[in-house]
């Protein structure tokens, strides 16, 4: 798949694209700056020994791209689907942002719609595909391709071949792709996210994840 990751410069963009790009697929980075985006791919081709990812703006990352992936701040995200709206069309676009509390990291402070996610739907085109996934991974763990990723890929949204898609992408990166059901989901998985910054927290760990048993 051709995909773009808009703050792909970002913790968890990175780990995605590293993934990504090492299970072979071709990664655009995407970022404000063009030239953070150059260099974020320039790592990232040598850490996975490839020549999948190119950097572009986050506009530019789009124009080849069958899926997009946004994982950027939650105080950037409105802008940065305002600047690429137009652009999106009907391809897949899978939020990943988390509106956290700034003085408590450990719970969220979600926008008027619901979630992130809620608001990426009313700030896209009429019809967009949006699903919501990737909340609860480490980036770091994703980055470190040393290492397996045990967790679940948490998957809602309200088209199921869009969630099929995202699906197949989790799986081509060696995780188990769950749907948890509509879009509307999505606030707990930002929750989930909160909850797993207090569990790194409170057990001195960096990786912890979710998996569900009995699937």
């Amino acid at each position: 798949m051709d995909i773009a990751v808009l703050g792909g410069t970002g913790n968890l963009g990175y780990g995605l694209a590293a993934r990504m790009a090492a299970a072979g697929h071709r990664v655009f980075i995407g970022s404000r700056d063009a030239q953070r985006a150059q260099a974020a791919a320039a790592a990232l081709n040598e850490l996975t020994s490839t020549q999948n990812l190119i950097g572009r703006t986050n506009a530019r990352a789009i124009e080849q791209a069958e899926i997009v992936i946004v994982a950027v701040p939650a105080a950037a995200q409105a802008e940065t689907l305002k600047a690429v709206a137009a652009a999106v069309g009907q391809r897949v676009v899978v939020d990943a942002t988390v509106s956290l509390n700034p003085k408590d990291v450990t719970s969220t402070l979600p926008p008027e719609e619901g979630s992130c996610a809620l608001r990426a739907r009313a700030l896209l085109p009429e019809g967009s595909r949006v699903v919501a996934a990737f909340h609860t991974l480490s980036g770091k763990l994703l980055a470190d391709l040393s290492k397996e990723v045990s967790a679940d890929a948490l998957v809602c949204g309200d088209h199921a071949d869009a969630k099929g898609t995202v699906s197949v992408l989790c799986e081509s990166m060696g995780m188990k792709a769950i749907d948890v059901g509509p879009l509307s989901r999505s606030s707990t998985l930002e929750q989930l996210t909160a909850m797993i910054i207090g569990l790194n927290k409170r057990y001195r760990r960096a990786h912890v994840g979710v998996h569900f048993t009995g699937l």
